[in-house]
């Protein structure tokens, strides 16, 4: 009888205990078998969906908003006018400066008609002295004949002779002086035609310079800002609209760790995954914080929208050959952690030392074995147990 009574009292407080224990059922949990893999190291960091293409136009003048044509949103094609000027003060300068620009051309045809009549003047007054050279010349040949025979004087002979001479010399100061004249004026001209060059692209700058203040779309984009101030003054420099290509887009990111430029990159849109290249590395931190642009693989996505907020995964590293079990939310960083792994019909708590991660694994460093079945899911309300049932 007392064995009996113990016998019963033994398994009356198993079933009590068995009863009392825990239990959890398999398809309420996630589950991730230990394997050993490739785990490319990556840092997490926060990102924002930006247009890949922006362009900001900005007002070439100092004026005032007249006009608002578009409003933001808008799609815009190249040429659209986007909005108004005030440009009467800019056109009045513009004229100003055409008949500046044909006062200046009439004064060059004006310069080279006086240089090419004062170089004839000269030209003609060459001709003269050389005839004049040619008849002393045949002059002085005949006193010297008429010497010769008797009939002349040698007085006059070296008279003719040395009026002969003097013009000579005169003729050669005139041919220099006309060919000083004549590099004179010619560096002139071009000088006058060089000031008249440089004018006409000024004038071309300022027609360029107004063309552009009648503010239109450079491309086709959509019109994401747009100054709808009618009447406002606006500065030379200053922005008055922006047009972003919405079609395609890149990542603008921030993380507290370092890294090189043109590390591959993850991006994570809800269960969607892109690839990319870290580009554009801001060469300083601040606030301990430095600033990144990611390329996409493909910029089109159908889920990428402009200010959308997003996960970044950048990739430093790459561990080959390594225990890893799949990342969840238990994982916050390396250290030990307490994990519950599945023994037969049980869940067994065990304490787990983890590395490094990416978005899709965990670095397993100890305490688990290729082929052990770990519980990956929350189990914070569980961590007072150390034993749970598992059915």
């Amino acid at each position: 009888k007392l064995g009996a009574g113990i016998g019963i009292a033994v398994v009356l407080i198993g079933g009590v205990i068995g009863f009392m224990q825990t239990s959890l059922q398999r398809k309420d949990l996630v589950f991730s078998t230990v394997d050993k893999g490739v785990i490319e190291v990556s840092v997490s960091a926060s990102g924002k969906v930006v247009p890949a293409f922006e362009e900001i136009i900005n007002s070439p003048i100092n004026s005032r908003i007249v006009e608002i044509y578009k409003k933001g949103g808008d799609s815009v094609d190249v040429g659209t006018p986007i909005l108004k000027l005030d440009l009467l003060s800019a056109e009045t300068d513009y004229k100003k400066q055409l008949d500046e620009e044909q006062m200046k051309r009439l004064q060059l045809d004006q310069l080279r008609i006086q240089n090419r009549n004062k170089l004839s003047e000269m030209e003609m007054q060459l001709k003269v002295s050389r005839m004049e050279l040619n008849r002393k010349e045949v002059e002085l040949r005949n006193e010297r004949y008429l010497d010769s025979l008797g009939a002349g004087t040698t007085d006059k002979v070296c008279q003719v002779e040395l009026d002969y001479n003097v013009s000579v010399l005169k003729l050669k100061e005139d041919e220099q002086k006309y060919e000083n004249e004549k590099s004179l004026t010619d560096a002139d001209y071009k000088v006058k035609e060089l000031d008249l060059n440089i004018f006409r692209k000024s004038l071309a700058e300022t027609k360029r310079t107004l063309e552009d203040a009648q503010i239109r779309s450079p491309r086709k984009a959509i019109l994401t800002y747009v100054n709808n101030e009618v009447g406002a003054q606006v500065s030379q420099g200053s922005r008055v609209a922006i047009v972003s290509d919405l079609s395609h887009f890149k990542i603008e990111g921030e993380i507290a760790d370092t890294y090189g430029a043109g590390s591959k990159a993850v991006v994570k849109i809800g269960n969607d995954k892109l690839d990319g290249v870290v580009s554009d590395v801001t060469p300083l931190s601040k606030n301990g914080v430095i600033s990144f642009t990611v390329q996409l693989e493909e910029d089109n996505h159908r889920r990428l929208r402009s200010g959308l907020k997003t996960d970044v995964y950048v990739m430093n590293a790459i561990k080959d050959d390594v225990l890893r079990i799949s990342n969840a939310s238990f994982y916050v960083g390396k250290g030990e952690y307490e994990l519950f792994v599945v023994n037969g019909d049980q869940l067994i708590k065990r304490k787990v030392q983890l590395g490094d991660s990416n978005f899709e694994y965990v670095e397993v460093v100890g305490g688990l074995e290729p082929g052990d079945e770990v519980v990956v899911s929350d189990m914070t309300s569980f961590k007072e147990k150390n034993k749970l049932k598992l059915k």
